[in-house]
């Protein structure tokens, strides 16, 4: 929670991949604060939904479509947040996929391609789209969804996800470090299994399901909702010495 109980009231956070799980939690949470969200997802319809309900906790919501590996839409979906809300301090760039598992001598081109486009460059075109503005404002802060897949490597079936994901947690910390002193802070989440639709389908077999689950010692999954508050409180004025770093939230697994 912040330091200052109205905190987030009127202030703007941008979410990527608000159309479902860790996004759609996330703009609840920051909704239930008072902030402004602007829901973006490639999945129009579920980005309606999570505005709509942003709305029914009377904050204000801006529902957009965009595919964040298109730079012109990413750009355009940070202009029309500053002219909508009139400022943008916060970004949460969620959106993300494995695409599907395979060994490592079967991920061909396209499976890389599409993994790097998406969970790279979208995360890349994300944070180059609003940080001219937040640097103009002297403030902003940016949570990006990394992995505990990158310290394990994904062997198996998903090197190409662990990699991608690696490359978001180094690219967080160089942002973080470059503009450290102009009044921007980045930060990534590294989270272990989370109940969303992601992971379902992911978890395509009933062994897989359990080989996740017995990698956990709290046996269970995490919720959106962990994930989403832990955001909060990373762009809070209670932490406003944290930047660079990422968060583990994994319920002590994902090591192994």
């Amino acid at each position: 929670m912040p330091k200052t109980p109205d905190y987030f009231a009127g202030k703007t956070i941008v979410i990527t991949g608000a159309a479902s799980g860790i996004g759609r939690a996330t703009a609840l949470i920051f909704a239930r604060e008072g902030a402004n969200v602007v829901c973006a997802d490639l999945n129009e319809d579920g980005a309606r939904e999570t505005a709509a309900q942003v709305n029914a906790k009377c904050s204000q919501a801006l529902a957009l479509k965009v595919d964040v590996t298109a730079r012109k839409q990413v750009d355009d979906m940070a202009r029309r947040a500053i002219d909508a809300f009139g400022s943008v301090q916060f970004l949460f760039n969620s959106a993300g996929a494995a695409f599907r598992r395979a060994k490592f001598l079967e991920i061909d081109d396209a499976l890389i391609e599409k993994t790097f486009n998406l969970n790279v460059k979208g995360t890349l075109y994300g944070m180059q789209s609003v940080l001219p503005h937040m640097l103009a404002n002297k403030f902003g802060v940016i949570v990006n969804v990394g992995s505990m897949a990158h310290r394990r490597g994904g062997p198996g079936s998903s090197i190409h996800y662990a990699a991608a994901k690696g490359a978001v947690v180094t690219m967080t910390m160089g942002v973080a470090r470059e503009f450290a002193t102009q009044g921007i802070r980045a930060l990534s989440i590294s989270p272990g299994p989370v109940k969303t639709p992601f992971q379902d389908a992911a978890a395509t077999s009933p062994e897989l399901y359990q080989k996740f689950l017995d990698d956990v010692p709290m046996k269970r999954f995490g919720e959106p909702e962990e994930i989403g508050e832990l955001v909060l409180f990373m762009c809070s004025d209670a932490c406003t010495f944290m930047t660079a770093n990422t968060v583990y939230l994994n319920g002590g697994g994902g090591w192994r």
